[in-house]
This record gives structure tokens, sequence and C-alpha cells, in this order.
């Protein structure tokens, strides 16, 4: 594959503007869709309609486990890193392959689960949500690859916009659009009549869904294969084992030294801030006593409008600026945007406050995400690049994640404000992380 020109160190802004015309970022955009559509299927979306069709919602939180398929991608990463798939391999080389394999599996699960009817079959709903869900982690492996193999790092901030900008649109789609779909589809109950759970019209949803991922299936048939990475070959099963299992980390660690701490300490807490307070967010709006459609249209698409821009922004100053700077931009803009849900949570009900606040927390989220995804892109040798960033990005989550379960414990006892605060504080040890590893010697 013919390697684009090299950019000047510091590129004029027309410079900076054309990278995001180039193949490569119109391919990442169509490809991010594909990567971003099954996520809200088999988790946000999925526990609306269950919860239409009459589940618990003590079942509908167990279901939700589906989801950590996710954060377990790095398990199975090596083997898509290395293994080729029989014939499909050979036609459309290492990464193509698994991603029109895994693509086919999202479409199939998809169609399952649109067929099934949870009050009568339960359990086929949730085995083609976890095959969507294992699938969907498969194509984030072999895509994150992909792009890290497609452009110089100089370009890897513009493709992970362009992938956020796809990956955003599609969750608008999964998630409004789904809804929006499934409310066409609905026979008007009769006058006076109580509504009731309609399988039909969610068939027809999540048939569409499942047609919708023929924008990632065609993308990865028109493009090329990125230039192929010569693995030396194995001599028997051990070695072949070795290469594909121990190698990734070895080789980050041989590359990184002593620094690999550190990085990765960067790794596991960059997010912390969005993270634990993300998780507070919804029963932050239910208590303000904001209703589902003013939540829907603020948070849900004005919200991922705002987060576009923001990882548009990112990714244009990650080329003029560096990666680490917006790093560092980026962690500062998601802390102090944390101080505006504490205003806001002594300011009551006010839509317009509300826009406010998601519009600056949104556009800070866009920015460090734009700049974290060039970071851990950067960081990943490309003999391993599917299994070393599936690594990162599931460790940037563990510790997030592990500390937000404990945030409702925490607003019971001291309330939203000083929540939210904290969270902002948890930012702090991020900036001083951020400016030790800026100091390491390029590697």
């Amino acid at each position: 594959m013919t390697s684009p020109t090299a950019l000047p160190e510091r590129p004029s802004w027309a410079q900076t503007v054309r990278v995001y015309l180039e193949p490569a970022s119109l391919r990442m955009f169509a490809l991010g869709f594909s990567a971003g559509l099954p996520l809200l299927l088999v988790l946000g979306t999925l526990s609306f309609r269950l919860r239409e069709a009459g589940l618990d919602r003590t079942t509908i939180g167990y279901l939700s486990w589906v989801g950590l398929a996710y954060g377990f991608k790095w398990c199975w990463a090596p083997l898509v890193d290395r293994l080729p798939i029989p014939l499909l391999t050979r036609w459309l080389g290492r990464r193509r392959s698994w991603l029109l394999l895994s693509q086919a599996m999202v479409i199939a699960g998809l169609l399952g689960m649109a067929m099934a009817d949870p009050r009568q079959d339960l359990e086929l709903v949730v085995w083609c949500a976890l095959a969507v869900a294992f699938a969907s982690a498969t194509q984030d492996i072999a895509l994150d690859a992909f792009r890290i193999e497609s452009a110089d790092a100089q370009r890897q901030g513009a493709l992970a916009a362009t992938y956020q900008t796809g990956y955003r649109l599609a969750m608008i789609w999964a998630g409004a659009g789904v809804l929006w779909l499934a409310a066409r589809a609905e026979v008007a109950p009769v006058a006076g009549a109580v509504p009731v759970y309609q399988q039909a019209a969610w068939a027809t949803a999540y048939s569409v869904m499942a047609a919708s991922m023929a924008v990632g299936v065609l993308t990865v048939l028109l493009s090329r294969e990125p230039a192929r990475v010569e693995l030396p070959p194995a001599r028997n099963l051990g070695e072949w084992l070795k290469g594909a299992l121990v190698e990734p980390f070895a080789d980050f660690l041989r590359r990184h030294g002593r620094d690999a701490i550190l990085i990765l300490a960067l790794i596991g807490v960059y997010r912390i801030s969005d993270v634990v307070m993300g998780i507070m967010a919804n029963p932050f709006y239910v208590d303000m006593g904001y209703t589902k459609d003013e939540v829907a249209a603020v948070t849900k698409v004005y919200g991922v409008i705002m987060t576009l821009v923001g990882a548009f922004i990112g990714g244009a100053l990650s080329l003029r600026l560096g990666v680490m700077r917006v790093l560092m931009l980026g962690a500062v803009l998601s802390a102090a945007s944390n101080l505006l849900f504490a205003w806001l949570a002594g300011h009551g009900h006010d839509v317009t406050a509300l826009i406010a606040v998601i519009s600056a927390d949104n556009l800070a989220a866009g920015v460090a995400s734009a700049a974290f995804i060039a970071y851990l892109s950067s960081l990943t040798n490309v003999s391993y690049s599917a299994t070393q960033y599936a690594l990162f990005s599931s460790m940037m989550l563990l510790a997030p994640k592990w500390l937000a379960g404990y945030s409702g414990a925490f607003v019971d006892a001291w309330g939203y404000p000083t929540f939210f605060l904290a969270t902002a504080a948890l930012g702090v040890p991020v900036l001083l992380l951020i400016w030790l590893t800026a100091r390491l010697s390029p590697r």
C-alpha cells in the first residue's frame, strides 16, 4: 500500500484539514460506524426493550454482564493478531479477514435478537446478545490493528477522530434511531387500550440495525489490506504460543523498561474522572427532575454531537501541538467539566443550564478521547498491534469501573455536589502522571 506523504513538523491548517479527507480517514469513519453500532443494541437499547417486555429490573441488571466481553477482549486478541482464518485470510489478508468474519457474526446475532421474543425465549435473546458482544469485541480488536497499521504516527490523531465520528453516529442510530424505528413499526392500539409490547415492531427495528452493518462490510471489501508485518515462522506449537501470547507483553516491557510502570499507570487512570462520574449521571438527572425526553434530547443526541466536535478538535490539535500536550489539555478539561455538574446540582431543574454543562462535558470528553487513542496507538508495536492495543484499551477501564461501583454509596453519604467535586479531584494525579510521562526519553 502506498504510504501517504509525510507531514511537516508543524503542518498548516489546510494540510491538517486535508488529512481528514484522505482515504484512510474516510475508511475509519465507515468502520467506526460499524464498530459503534452493536454496543447499545446489547446494552442500553436492549434493556429498554426487555423492560417493555415486562422483565424485572434485577434480571435486566444481571443481563448487562453481557457487556463484560468488551473488558476481556485482550484474552483472545493474540489469536486475532496471529491466527489466520482458513481461505478467508488468503483472500482478504490478516486484518480484513477478521473484520469480515466478526461483522458477519454481528449481523447473524442481531437477526437472532430480532426474531426471538424475550417473553417466550429469553435464553435465545441472551445467547444472541452474547454472540453480538463477543463478535463486536473481536471486530474492535481487528479494527484497532487495522487503524494503527493504516497510517503513520502523525495521522493517528486524525484517524482516531474520524473513527470516533463514525462510532458516535452509530450510537445515535442504535440508541435514538432504533427506538424511532420500533415506534414507527408499531400497530396503533385501540383507543383507550393499554399499550403492550409488540415483538414485530422490535423485530423490524433490529433487522434494520443488522442491515446497517453493510456499511462496514462494504468498506472492508473495498479497502486494501495494510502493509503486512512479516512475523518469524513458528517451528512448533510452544513457539507459536510464545509468539502469540507472551511476546506482545514482553515486547512492551523491553521497549519501555522501568518507564512501563509509569505509562501503564497513566493508561489505567487517565479517564477515571469521566468514568466514575458517568455512573451517577443518569440517577442525577432523574433526581433533579429532568424528563426522559429532556435527557434523551440533550445527552443522547446533542451531547454526542458535541463529543464529535471535541474529537475533531483533539485530532487537529494533536497534529499541530503533539499528543502529550493535548493529552494534558483533555485531562484538565475533563476534570474541570465535573465542577460544572457540582454547580448544576445546586442550580435546580434548568434545561438551558443542562445544555451548557453537557456541551462542555462532552466537548472535553471528545478532546480527551482523540488524544488518548492517538497516545495508545503510538505505544503499540505493529508486530503485535491487535494484542497490545486490546490490552491498553481494556486496562483503561479496570480501575475506574471498580471505583465507580462505590459511587452510589458516596452520593448517599455526601450528596451530589461533594461527589462531583471529588471526581474532579481524581483528575489531579492524572495531570502529574502526564507531566512525568511527557518527560520520558522517546523510545
